[in-house]
């Protein structure tokens, strides 16, 4: 075979594998995408915050012992209901009315002593009297100098007994301190309710909590009449939450029911978690009150509870599907048929942004961008402010499929059998 026979055969390949290639890219460039088509329509809306947290009573009582000793007495058991002064416990009171006895004593002693120096200074200032006036009758009976020992036994009286007054003032408050830690001996109810939680027996030792309010906390008591449940939002949910937001609850240990709640209390400060897997960032969450309208009798403290808050409602507006609204640079937009969609006039903007919008479906089933203004958000879809027109067809999903879409691409409705549940992105 000749040279040029081979140079011939050669360019012959070639051009046979540029034609295949060529023909492969034309077939590929034309092949439709699955995507799953919706209508715009309009639909009712409720826009909600969902959180989790904890039923705790609106009013309860850690009851304390301010002073040290063994319970002798324990009245009530956990979950019993008492009233406001009822009898809790006891503390042993023998030391305490041992210093009640002192005090008393001490008391007894500070008066006879000021019953004392008022005698004394009486009988100095009556000796005074006398020498005055027998001074004054003869001046040569009494000496000045007797006068002046006269009358500063007159003002040591009047010091003593004013030193005396002050130790009976002394021991008056003494005892006084004394019969309060005796009363402190016996605990009573400070508040009707429930008592919850019940962390001593009798024979154990109760201490004062100065320092350590978990250590001396001997029972709880709570008003269980009204439940609240406090949970975490947070900081980008909060804002749009208010006072007497209403909510619909539901408690873990009553899986088959909900009930009804409103928001009575927003923190304004926040409650910051250490993020998950994270050591240096922190989740910045918000406590939030919701208060049971409803609650089950059997609802106990700490009962784990999960709130949808209801920030907003629509009636019978347009809506898209979430995940049907995607974001594309805004070098793409200026075209007139992109902003006539919008209802703007068409303009070179400086610089690149970000826009949100959808993919319309059009007669030829080629989808084109369009930048769509979106109001609150449903469980499923958007509120449409602008952009659309009820019964127009949009690219709905799935998820990958709306991220790699772009102007001009041929797509085709997916088999009943393609459209099964994606993650929510």
């Amino acid at each position: 075979m000749s040279k040029r026979m081979k140079w011939s055969l050669l360019g012959v390949a070639v051009l046979g594998v540029a034609a295949y290639a060529a023909t492969t890219a034309f077939n590929r460039g034309n092949k439709a995408t699955e995507v799953r088509m919706e209508n715009v329509q309009a639909r009712d809306l409720v826009a909600s915050v969902t959180a989790s947290g904890q039923v705790e009573p609106r009013t309860k009582v850690d009851v304390a012992a301010d002073i040290s000793g063994r319970i002798v007495r324990l009245a009530v058991k956990e979950g019993q209901v008492v009233k406001r002064g009822d009898f809790l416990l006891q503390i042993d009171p023998a030391q305490y009315e041992a210093a009640v006895q002192r005090a008393e004593a001490a008391l007894s002693s500070a008066k006879a002593q000021a019953a004392q120096s008022r005698a004394n200074l009486l009988q100095a200032e009556r000796n005074y009297g006398r020498s005055s006036e027998m001074k004054k009758a003869n001046a040569s009976l009494v000496s000045d100098e007797q006068m002046e020992q006269l009358k500063t036994q007159v003002e040591v009286n009047e010091a003593l007994a004013e030193a005396a007054g002050h130790n009976v003032d002394q021991s008056e408050a003494s005892l006084k301190d004394a019969k309060q830690a005796l009363a402190k001996t016996t605990i009573l109810a400070p508040m009707s309710g429930r008592v919850t939680r019940l962390v001593v027996e009798a024979g154990e030792t109760a201490v004062p909590g100065t320092f350590n309010k978990d250590a001396a906390t001997l029972l709880t008591i709570s008003d269980m009449s009204v439940l609240e449940t406090k949970v975490k939002v947070d900081e980008t949910d909060v804002a749009r939450l208010t006072v007497g937001d209403s909510a619909i609850v539901q408690i873990d240990a009553f899986p088959d029911t909900t009930f009804l709640g409103k928001v009575v209390e927003i923190s304004h400060s926040s409650v910051k978690n250490a993020a998950s897997g994270a050591t240096t960032e922190q989740a910045i969450d918000y406590e939030v009150k919701v208060q049971l309208l409803n609650p089950p009798p059997d609802t106990r403290p700490d009962f784990s509870a999960t709130a949808k808050i209801v920030t907003d409602t629509r009636k019978n507006v347009l809506t898209i599907p979430i995940i049907a609204l995607t974001v594309r640079e805004n070098e793409e937009l200026q075209s007139g048929d992109s902003a006539v969609a919008i209802g703007r006039t068409p303009a070179k903007e400086v610089g690149r942004k970000d826009v949100e919008g959808v993919f319309i479906v059009g007669p030829d089933s080629k989808v084109t961008f369009r930048p769509v203004k979106v109001g609150i958000a449903g469980e499923k879809y958007f509120e449409v402010l602008s952009g659309l027109k009820d019964g127009e067809k949009i690219v709905g999903g799935t998820y990958q499929a709306i991220r790699e879409l772009k102007d001009g691409t041929l797509v085709k409705e997916a088999k009943k059998d393609d459209k099964k549940p994606e993650a929510k992105s």
